[in-house]
């Protein structure tokens, strides 16, 4: 069954950065129904322009003033790789008191008993399972599999159709391409970057960019 919230007066919140994710993130927050979108934070140049509907308010150097304000933050911007820039922007937003929720789609089953932090996206169809722990800041894209007892460290993008299995770890900043499969215990290293249709069998203990079934560094 689809869970819709209904309530008056909600609370709106601002997209940091534009794009084709923030346009994903868009869908989700309209689906789930607890916040207003405010507006769009991106360049000055665009200024005024508009995605799917919703307005460029300001640029990364009038977040100050939009969090005097109150407004809640999701960074809206995508991690392909590299996590630098969605990093800066949640520890900048997070010390200046900003308040970064967990958004989760309605279509997704989070189970009562895993750990999410602040500033993370859970996406449709997405499964999160029992005891399993996804850190701050991270993308839990469409239709991705979490399993029980498996951490996903802060700032990680979990791509589309990505299996995680039961009791493993994929450190801090990582990607893992869209339908990676995790077998079952596996460790991923912080900053570790896997390729799309990955199957990762043995532990990855080194950050760099790993590919292939079942996977080697490529550098």
């Amino acid at each position: 069954m689809k869970r819709v919230i209904t309530q008056m007066n909600k609370p709106e919140i601002i997209l940091v950065g534009g794009g084709g994710h923030c346009k994903s993130c868009i869908e989700v927050i309209e689906d789930e129904g607890v916040y207003d979108i405010k507006g769009i934070i991106d360049l000055p140049n665009l200024l005024g322009t508009k995605t799917m509907g919703y307005s460029v308010i300001g640029n990364d150097d009038e977040l100050p003033k939009f969090i005097v304000q109150g407004y809640s933050f999701l960074i809206s911007m995508g991690h392909l790789g590299n996590a630098n820039r969605r990093n800066q922007l949640f520890e900048h937003i997070s010390s200046l008191g900003g308040n970064l929720p967990i958004i989760i789609a309605p279509s997704a089953f989070v189970s009562k008993r895993a750990k999410i932090q602040n500033g993370t996206i859970i996406m449709h169809q997405c499964i999160v399972n029992a005891d399993s722990s996804i850190g701050s800041n991270c993308i839990v894209n469409n239709k991705s599999l979490i399993e029980h007892e498996s951490s996903i460290g802060n700032h990680c993008h979990i791509a589309t159709g990505t299996i995680v299995n039961g009791n493993c770890t994929v450190g801090l900043e990582s990607f893992l391409g869209s339908g990676t499969i995790l077998k079952n215990g596996i460790s991923i290293s912080r900053k570790a970057i896997i390729g799309a249709g990955s199957l990762v069998v043995k532990n990855i203990e080194m950050p760099g960019t790993y590919i292939g079934s079942p996977v080697n560094k490529i550098n």
